[in-house]
């Protein structure tokens, strides 16, 4: 049967791997899921950059006299 998510293989140095098992242990979850939520975590942290960083560029050209309400855009 096939797996439910995609898997990624990746090679580590040793410390990281020390230090992975150390965490998970200490947590006691496996590396897989102490990667896994690594990984979310950064994935989270770059869309929200990204994010801020195209309202920033968006607030440059914004125009409150040309903008349309929030009233008239649903309505």
């Amino acid at each position: 049967m096939p797996a439910a998510n995609p898997r990624i293989m990746t090679t580590v140095d040793e410390e990281l791997a020390q230090w992975l098992r150390r965490r998970s242990e200490a947590e006691g979850r496996s590396v897989s899921l102490v990667v896994r939520e690594i990984l979310a975590k950064q994935f989270a942290e770059d869309e929200e950059r990204f994010w801020a960083k195209e309202g920033e560029e968006r607030l440059k050209t914004f125009d409150r006299k040309t903008a349309v309400s929030h009233e008239d855009a649903w309505s």
